[in-house]
């Protein structure tokens, strides 16, 4: 699972994801992308199977640019522990992804190809995504 190998604070809090992002709005690399609609938190494990399921349906030709890296720690405590005692362990990672920021980068296939391949992979993730072209 992606994780980031260091960081300054073991725990982090929540905070508040932005509504729009303008940063990573357009294609850097490829000519296909895939766009959050809305905004929300995409795990580990959510990024992974979705670049899985790209890669399967692309039959390893082209190439694939994941733009997000999980780098916030969700903490969760054991059920049925008394309150206080402390912050939990770090249960996963997530990315906050802001509405309007391109997720998933595909170059060297047809637009069918990457159609396919970013409907295949839209349906592993918890929030609305867009197909975009060049």
């Amino acid at each position: 699972m992606l994780r980031p190998k260091q960081l300054k604070f073991k725990k982090n809090f929540k905070g508040k994801i932005k509504n729009i992002t303008s940063a990573s709005s357009q294609l850097k690399f490829g000519s296909y992308g895939l766009k959050a609609m809305e905004p929300g938190r995409v795990t580990a494990r959510q990024i992974e199977a979705t670049r899985q399921a790209i890669t399967r349906r692309l039959k390893r030709v082209g190439k694939v640019w994941i733009n997000i890296f999980p780098d916030k720690p969700i903490t969760k405590k054991p059920t049925e522990i008394r309150m206080g005692k402390g912050k939990g362990a770090v249960e996963l990672w997530v990315c906050s992804v802001s509405a309007g920021s391109i997720l998933y980068e595909v170059e060297g296939v047809s637009k069918e190809a990457a159609k396919s391949a970013f409907s295949a992979g839209a349906s592993k993730l918890p929030i609305l995504t867009k197909i975009i072209t060049l």
